[in-house]
């Protein structure tokens, strides 16, 4: 630090201004800067969020396509836009309810918890996890767990019952679980939880209804669409095709009879004959009628159809108008795959234009937006730049004229009790537009005393000086020149 006070000192006056005023330049532009690019974004949500909320919510916005900041435990978002994306978050149900798991009920355990609260503490974080990881499986929006515990008999005349557990699931829109996807989650939550069997579990939909129960329509409808669907996304691709099954069921019980009479022998089963005679002399008719029945064997067969067949299939295939698809190649393929009937099923195969969401910004478009945020910054350096480059200079003279004028008022203080002979020791190595401004704030008879002092062209030139009202803020000729 001495050095360097030692150098700085060692510095030109008119150097050290310039120095200073570019570094007050430079320090107001960075303010500047900062105050222009400074995060005026809010946080989303009032309460802080849990890190899968916060990830659920960052997948969402960014399908949105919309900009935000994400931290620890929120996101930050544009002010403008906070009401009109807390609905919209709303409507879509996201960010799901946290369910507390296993490592955090135990995290609030303590060596004085009584077994029943640990106990139900384990339950509650087994149901959490069982929950959580049920929002993974394919069409399932939401769930909620809740296990029964299971009860040991305490006295002769009771029994005990088993465990049993109930899943709650919030279905995506338009999203239907076929009986396979039903009894493995039936499966998985009873795995998950000692001594649960699958019977035991009940499995409701959003709307109180118990799923997987019976064989229903919706999931053979739901089967044959899957079948389809998987495979025209391996014929055509993902995405080129949207398959919808609805399969009618006949409500009526029917019963057919089928009645069939086999021959004993080769000759028929019966025979008539007629014989009609007409006698002309006798005026006389006669008619005789002959039957024979040789006999039969007879087989009847009744067959009951009971209620719940298939009635119709109707298959509805929308491709994707821009991919330009053979659509009878598909609909040969869709009534092949799911073993149409005609006459009886329904196939209808369109191309229609697909609603796509907003694609994410090109990366021209995202350079374009980076300049167009750096561009007030850039302005206001280049600004600076100009005012340091042009009016450092003139800023510097003037800095140094008023810091001149402080130094010589002190000065002047300072010198006005000392005798003549001690005020000219102190100026003698100043020049005359100094002396001559210290020894005019000096008293008349001090003064005098000083100037005799001075050699006569000195003082000619203090006294031209000390003429003036007042020193000039732009240096005369004569200074200019000497400082250049």
């Amino acid at each position: 630090m001495p050095r360097l006070f030692a150098r700085w000192q060692s510095l030109a006056p008119r150097t050290r201004v310039l120095i200073v005023g570019l570094a007050l330049a430079a320090f107001a532009a960075s303010v500047v800067v900062t105050l222009l690019q400074r995060d005026a974004r809010v946080a989303l949500f009032a309460a802080p969020l849990r890190p899968e909320q916060v990830s659920e919510v960052v997948e969402r916005l960014a399908e949105w396509n919309v900009p935000f900041i994400a931290v620890a435990d929120n996101l930050r978002v544009d002010a403008r836009r906070r009401n009109e994306l807390l609905l919209r978050l709303s409507l879509a149900g996201v960010p799901h309810v946290h369910r507390t798991s296993s490592s955090e009920t135990l995290a609030r355990v303590n060596p004085l918890t009584p077994q029943s609260v640990l106990d139900a503490q384990a339950r509650d974080g087994l149901a959490g996890d069982l929950a959580t990881a049920l929002r993974g499986i394919a069409g399932i929006d939401d769930a909620q767990v809740i296990i029964a515990p299971g009860r040991s008999a305490a006295f002769a005349d009771e029994s005990s019952s088993p465990p049993s557990a109930s899943v709650r699931l919030r279905l995506k829109p338009g999203a239907q679980l076929g009986r396979q996807t039903i009894d493995g989650i039936r499966q998985f939550v009873a795995d998950g939880v000692s001594g649960l069997t699958p019977a035991r579990v009940a499995i409701l939909d959003d709307r109180g209804l118990a799923l997987g129960e019976t064989h229903s329509a919706n999931d053979e409808a739901f089967t044959l669409q899957t079948s389809l669907q998987s495979a025209l996304d391996q014929a055509f691709g993902d995405g080129a095709t949207i398959v919808r099954v609805r399969l009618d069921i006949d409500r009526r019980s029917r019963e057919l009879r089928d009645v069939q009479r086999t021959p004993l022998a080769d000759k028929p089963i019966a025979s008539a004959s007629l014989d009609e005679r007409y006698a002309a002399e006798k005026k006389k008719f006669s008619r005789v009628h002959t039957s024979e029945d040789r006999g039969s064997d007879l087989r009847e067969e009744r067959t009951e159809i009971p209620a719940g067949g298939v009635a119709r299939i109707s298959v509805a295939v929308a491709v994707d108008a821009e991919r330009k698809l053979d659509l009878a190649a598909i609909g040969s393929l869709s009534s092949a795959t799911l073993g149409l009937v005609e006459g009886r099923d329904v196939l209808r195969v369109e191309a229609v234009p697909f609603a796509r969401p907003s694609r994410a910004a090109s990366p021209g478009w995202a350079v374009l937006g980076f300049i167009a945020a750096l561009a007030p910054a850039a302005f206001l350096t280049l600004v600076a730049i100009y005012v340091v480059r042009f009016g450092a200079a003139p800023l510097a003279r003037v800095i140094e004229k008023t810091t001149r004028r402080i130094m010589l008022a002190r000065t002047s203080r300072d010198v006005a009790g000392f005798p003549p002979a001690s005020v000219r020791g102190a100026l003698r190595d100043e020049p005359p537009h100094t002396a001559a401004a210290i020894i005019s704030a000096l008293p008349a008879a001090t003064a005098a005393a000083v100037l005799d002092m001075y050699p006569a062209e000195e003082r000619a030139a203090i006294v031209r000086r000390m003429q003036r009202d007042a020193a000039p803020i732009v240096p005369d000729c004569e200074t200019l020149l000497r400082h250049g």
